[in-house]
């Protein structure tokens, strides 16, 4: 009985789990901001790279 409460005591106390589950979420926050920004940012620069294929295009 003492090995099972000193066992539970110890897994109760232990904060290991817990900091990975916020650096976990933390990443998962990082990696939403970015694809945000990227997403937002997709359409200038794809419209850049048009306009240059363009502009090289009419250039020959």
């Amino acid at each position: 009985m003492v090995a099972i409460r000193t066992t539970l005591r110890r897994l109760v106390a232990d904060q290991g789990g817990a900091t990975a589950i916020e650096y976990g979420l933390i990443v998962a926050l990082i990696a939403v901001v970015a694809i945000g920004g990227i997403s937002a940012l997709g359409g200038g620069a794809g419209g850049m790279w048009t306009g240059l294929s363009s502009e090289v295009q009419n250039a020959t």
